[in-house]
């Protein structure tokens, strides 16, 4: 029946995502450095274990094979950068892949009555929430890696370096394009392409070390101004304190007596303030200048080297044709790349990918041409 084959479909693509959570997860118990959140994602992992059996009970009653329990592709390179990089940087894409399948259970007959859809929601609910509500159970460092704040290794991090990396290649295969399309020289060509290496490599160094250096000054701006708060008015900033704990629900009198408690101590008062109050990691501030420069000049370099390649050995028709055919490869690499975060289509992503950047060459080929044309006269 065709409603059978539809379900069995529906079990193994439900069987195939909680093998992958529980892999992810039991990636992220072992790479983990906080004991309690290393505890949370054990349990996450064991719960999805648990989901797991029994979508793979459902494809035994239907008599098909029981399946290999072996993670995705995609999940694989997860576990592979967060054992690689630390967990930071795939946590906030698996919060925003949990938040967004919760719900995939709420309509699916055979999961009522079972806790799978409540088990689902709950998953999304303790990812949201642990940054947010600042249990007393998990300190401020790990808390702060839950709300995305270490931006310099956060969940961004791999979107970050599959655009930068994207960036040089389709604006350096495009002036390439548009110089050949000229008929120039290739000496003239590969001078072209890498001073558009460099130029733009350093641009993007350069806003980038502007960006992060001027969040950083920001940053040091507000939290002097909440020092000099704190020491002229600790009246009032006490009060701010005692409304942020019992706004997390601490009973008034334990609100008090811990807002008196780091009024006295000092620094941890403005610790908590700056982090409540301003959203601020003072221990972050956003990250190294410096390191964000480098590494945003390597990602655009990455990129814009592909174009350039073929002119080191070669010329004319076939140097544009090699330069084009490397670079729609590594523009595919790139869009496949992405669905890592994003969950979509690998061939679709990359495909697309591919497109874009070789419709950019193209009219930048036909404008160089045309110039061409009308300059040699």
């Amino acid at each position: 029946m065709e409603w059978d084959r539809a379900a069995i479909a529906r079990y193994r693509r439900n069987f195939q995502d909680e093998v992958d959570s529980a892999a992810l997860y039991l990636a992220l118990a072992e790479t983990e450095t906080s004991p309690e959140l290393r505890e949370v994602f054990r349990r996450l992992a064991e719960m999805e274990q648990q989901h797991a059996e029994f979508w793979r009970q459902k494809l035994s009653e239907a008599g098909l094979a029981i399946p290999t329990a072996r993670p995705s592709w995609r999940t694989r390179v997860l576990i592979w950068i967060a054992r690689r990089f630390g967990p930071a940087l795939v946590l906030p894409t698996v919060t925003a892949r949990e938040w967004a399948d919760q719900a995939k259970y709420d309509a699916q007959a055979e999961a009522a009555n079972t806790g799978l859809p409540e088990a689902e929601h709950q998953h999304a609910r303790i990812l949201q929430l642990i940054g947010r509500e600042r249990p007393s159970g998990l300190p401020g460092s790990a808390l702060a890696v839950l709300e995305g704040r270490h931006r310099a290794i956060g969940g961004n991090a791999l979107r970050a370096a599959v655009l930068g990396a994207n960036d040089g290649l389709v604006s350096n295969l495009s002036l390439v394009m548009g110089v050949a399309g000229a008929d120039l020289a290739p000496r003239t060509i590969l001078l072209t392409g890498i001073a558009g290496l460099l130029a733009g490599s350093l641009s993007m160094a350069m806003g980038e070390w502007l960006s992060v250096q001027s969040a950083r000054e920001l940053y040091e701006h507000q939290i002097r101004i909440e020092r000099e708060e704190l020491i002229a008015f600790p009246e009032e900033e006490r009060e701010e304190l005692e409304l942020i704990y019992r706004a997390k629900g601490v009973p008034v009198e334990t609100a008090r007596q811990l807002a008196d408690r780091l009024i006295r101590e000092g620094a941890p008062a403005l610790e908590t303030l700056v982090r409540e109050e301003l959203a601020i990691d003072p221990e972050e501030l956003g990250g190294s200048a410096w390191e964000a420069a480098v590494a945003s000049f390597a990602l655009f370099s990455v990129g814009a080297i592909v174009p350039v390649l073929p002119y080191l050995l070669m010329g004319g028709l076939q140097a544009a044709a090699v330069s084009v055919a490397l670079s729609a490869i590594a523009l595919f690499a790139l869009g496949a790349g992405i669905t890592v975060i994003t969950g979509r289509s690998a061939l679709r992503s990359g495909l697309r990918q591919v497109l874009i950047g070789l419709t950019a060459a193209a009219i930048t080929f036909g404008v160089g041409r045309l110039f061409g044309v009308a300059l040699g006269g």
